[in-house]
Formats: structure tokens, C-alpha cells, sequence
């Protein structure tokens, strides 16, 4: 039976049968039982508490907790009706979660316990549980974003000047500003969430408050702050802080590199499923450096992590798609080599160009490489910046005498077998002034080519010249001895 009345009730019993006798029948009944009072009370309602109180933003860890005075409950919990999550614990009662939607949401939750009985040699039990609670309302608002965006561009000469700037989706204006880098796993590092939903690892600048409202500058660049930079805002005590921004790579080359990234093949376009060995040389003792990469969709990672490391070597057996990104070499002490920015290709056309910026003077040699090379097959197309540059039957276009003007964004293509992806070619000063950049090979033969007629007169008139002196010396000396 079901007791809906709360307080005391006694309870007792007896039995009875039916007796026959001819055609009369009478029951006979036995004594009473011993009275059983049983107090019946009101079913126990929980009440819930959340912490934190205040303000709830996305991203939040906030604690729920199902408040019972007696113990040895088992808690379960719900939102919205539909059960959100029952603890595996039986003594738990607080529920730990991040909320990652904006809205409002009514939690609520209620304690069970098992009551076991006996039947013959089995043990049966169900259930006994209290009322639901009172349902507990949460307002979850969106957190405030970050933007970060880079001027005048990511790539950068050392010595050149950049500006990182910080927004925040928020209408609020009194934000202040902490800058991060992102960095391989080690302990202590703060872990995120990035847009693709792999996991970052932020380590804060040391100089982080320069940058406090809102721009942190760098100037002049150097190669030590090649990296990836995210923001951040905060305001108000306690303090709210904004969703970490977008990352936003800085990579600085100059002539200045402690070390070098050498790669193998030589180019910075590479078919997949291809092999690649990098290494970084430095020219006194190579050891203690780190190949690292930096994708659009991953993290900063070593190479420990995606390829097979032999001192300050990486090798990668088998390329795909995925490993298209920033490669560069990294000391503990935080040196860095130049950053070579390679591009995993899976058509059938790719554009073998320097790796490294070429010097004015110099010759830029591009090829077309084909994933299935026949000598039928060698014409392409040279293009710089979209437009037409060359057409070669070699598959070969030489510029002798590169300037500045033809620094951009070269590809190649083929009629039938397709086009490579473009890839920027830099080119830097010749040197400080005075000095002269490097003549090409046709360049020098040209000159002495040229000088020649001029230089073969110039010789001629110096030996008449000689000549004639040597015999006006000789008229000399005889007048003197007949004088004599």
C-alpha cells in the first residue's frame, strides 16, 4: 500500500477460516497480532545551490550542489525535465560542468537509494527516491571575443617594424590586454581550445604589459619573435576575461639566423606521399636544436609529434596534405632559423623555388616538376601574380639579374597535367651600400667582352711609350761621354 497521510499509524492483524458444518458454515477467527506502529513523514525534498552566483559567461565551470540533510544518497540530475546526468558516486553530491552555450537553463535534482529485501536465498532491491527540487535557473550570456590582425603583413624582414592589434567583440572600452604565444606542451602551460577544436598550449609574453592597450609593436623585428601570438581582454573585479583571439603567426627572416634549416629535396613545394628530411646546421655544433611546425589547423608542435627525430633532424617517411605549414628551428634558449613556409601538394604539378630569399644581382631559377615526369611532357607556363610571365619548352625559366620589382607570387601550369600552387619569392638588398652585389656568369663574360678592344689599344700605347723613353735615355748618355 501507499501512505499519502503523514504521522503515526498502528497495524495489526489476524487470520480467519471458514469452518463447514453440514449446512452451516461459521469463520473462526485467531487472536490479534502485537500492535506495529509505523511513522509515516514527508517525503525529503533537496534543494540545489550553483556557485558561481554572479555573472555566468561561456566557458565557465560553474558547481551544482544537491543539498540533503541525511547521507548515502545517490544523486541524479536533471535539466528541463530530461535527465542531464547521474553520478557514478553514490556519495556525490555536487555536479562540476562548463557551459558552452548561451541561454538559460532550470537544473534540477533529486536523491535515490537502494532498500534491499530478502526473497527465499536471492536479495531483491528498488529504488526509494525523494521529491525533484526546486528547479534552479542559470543564465549563461556569451563571452566577449577577441580579434587579433597584424600590419602591415606576417611575413617580415628583420628589422622591420609590426603592429599586433587586439579587438573585443564587447561594446565595453575599458579592456586591458595580456599578450601569449602559443608553445609545445610543457607543464604549467595554460591549455585552449583552438577554432578547429584542437588543443593550444599559451604561454604569457614576460613583456605583456607593453601592449596593455591594446597594440603591441615590435620594432625593429627580430628572428627571436618568429611565433604564434594570441590576446586576450579583462575587466572588472573578480575579473572577466574574453575568449582567447584567433592566432596569429609572426615569421621574421633575416641574414642574422644562428642556424639554418636545411631541407631535402631543396624546395619548398612537395608532392605527397614523398619523403622529406629537415635539419638544422648550424656551423659550430648543430646539437640542442628543434625542428618545430606551426599549421593552420593544429598547434605549435616539435617534431617528436609528427616525424622521426635523429638529433637535429627530422624525417617524415610518408607526406600528405596535412603537413603543409611553417617549418622552422628553434633552441631552448629561444634562437630561431629562418621559417620556410612548405606546401604539400597532392595534384601532379609543383614550382621548385628557392627556399630562402634570393640577393638582388643574383639568377632565380624556377622549375615545373611533374609527379610522373616525361620529356614529352616538359613545356609549362610561368606565372607572376596571375598574369603570364614565360612560356619554356624546358619546363626551366631563368631570371639572370633579379631585382626587388620581381619579388611576388610565382606558379607554373600545364595544359593537361594541371598547375602548382603559388609560392612567394622574396628578394632582399644586395648589402649595405658601397658594396657591390655578385655579377652573374653572362654578366662578367659581357664586360671583358666589351673592354677588350680598349684594353688591347691601352697596351700597345704603353710600350711605344716605354720605347721611346728607353731610347731618348741611351742619346743622353753618349752626348754626355763625347762632352767628356
Amino acid at each position: 500500500m501507499t501512505d499519502n497521510n503523514e504521522g503515526e499509524t498502528e497495524y495489526k492483524c489476524r487470520a480467519s477460516r471458514l469452518n463447514y458444518y453440514y449446512t452451516q458454515s461459521s469463520y473462526y477467527y485467531t487472536q490479534f497480532s502485537d500492535p506495529v506502529r509505523i511513522t509515516a513523514r514527508e517525503k525529503p525534498k533537496p534543494t540545489v545551490r550553483v556557485n558561481p552566483q554572479s555573472s555566468v559567461y561561456t566557458g565557465d565551470t560553474i558547481t551544482l550542489t544537491c543539498e540533503l540533510q541525511s547521507t548515502g544518497w545517490e544523486i541524479q540530475w536533471y535539466t528541463n525535465n530530461p535527465q542531464l546526468q547521474p553520478l557514478k558516486s553514490e556519495k556525490a553530491n555536487t555536479l562540476k560542468m562548463t557551459v558552452d552555450n548561451a541561454g538559460e537553463t532550470a537544473y534540477k535534482c533529486r536523491a535515490c537509494r537502494r532498500n534491499y529485501e530478502r526473497r527465499y536465498y536471492n536479495y531483491y532491491y528498488h529504488y526509494y527516491c525523494t521529491e525533484l527540487s526546486d528547479p534552479v535557473n542559470i543564465t549563461v550570456r556569451e563571452r566577449p571575443g577577441a580579434v587579433l590582425s597584424v600590419s602591415p603583413q606576417s611575413w617580415l624582414t628583420e628589422g622591420d617594424s609590426v603592429t599586433l592589434s587586439c579587438e573585443i567583440t564587447d561594446s565595453s572600452t575599458d579592456w586591458t590586454f595580456r599578450w601569449y604565444t602559443a608553445v609545445p606542451y610543457r607543464d604549467g602551460l595554460t591549455q585552449i581550445k583552438n577554432n578547429h577544436g584542437y588543443i593550444m598550449y599559451v604561454e604569457l609574453l614576460s613583456d605583456s604589459s607593453r601592449g596593455s592597450g591594446g597594440k603591441y609593436t615590435l620594432s625593429p623585428a627580430a628572428l627571436k619573435h618568429t611565433g604564434v601570438y594570441m590576446c586576450r581582454g579583462e575587466r572588472g573585479e573578480p575579473a572577466l576575461h574574453t575568449q582567447y583571439s584567433n592566432p596569429q603567426p609572426l615569421w621574421i627572416t633575416g641574414e642574422s639566423a644562428p642556424v639554418s634549416l636545411i631541407i631535402k629535396p631543396n624546395r619548398t613545394q612537395h608532392f605527397t606521399n614523398d619523403s622529406l628530411s629537415l635539419s638544422c646546421e648550424d656551423q659550430s655544433d648543430s646539437s640542442g636544436w628543434t625542428v618545430r611546425r606551426y599549421t593552420d589547423s593544429e598547434r605549435v608542435l616539435d617534431c617528436s609529434r609528427w616525424g622521426s627525430v635523429t638529433g637535429s633532424t627530422c624525417e617524415i617517411s610518408f607526406l600528405s596534405t596535412s603537413y603543409t605549414g611553417v617549418y622552422w628551428c628553434e633552441s631552448e634558449s629561444g634562437e630561431n632559423s629562418n621559417p620556410v613556409n612548405i606546401t604539400v601538394h597532392d595534384g601532379d604539378v609543383i614550382l621548385e623555388s628557392p627556399v630562402h630569399p634570393v640577393t638582388e644581382g643574383h639568377p632565380l631559377t624556377l622549375r615545373c616538376l611533374y609527379r610522373y615526369p616525361k620529356s614529352s611532357i616538359l613545356r609549362a607556363d610561368f606565372y607572376k601574380d596571375g598574369s603570364v610571365l614565360q612560356t619554356q619548352t624546358t619546363g626551366e625559366m631563368i631570371i639572370y639579374n633579379v631585382s626587388k620589382s620581381d619579388e611576388g607570387f610565382y606558379h607554373c601550369k600545364h595544359p593537361e597535367r594541371g598547375e602548382s600552387p603559388k609560392n612567394w619569392v622574396s628578394v632582399r638588398a644586395s648589402g649595405p651600400s658601397g658594396v657591390e652585389a655578385p655579377f652573374s656568369v653572362l654578366m662578367l663574360i659581357m664586360s671583358v667582352v666589351t673592354a677588350s678592344p680598349y684594353l688591347l689599344v691601352t697596351i700597345i700605347l704603353l710600350v711605344k711609350c716605354y720605347r721611346a723613353r728607353a731610347h731618348t735615355d741611351e742619346e743622353r748618355i753618349e752626348n754626355a761621354v763625347i762632352e767628356e
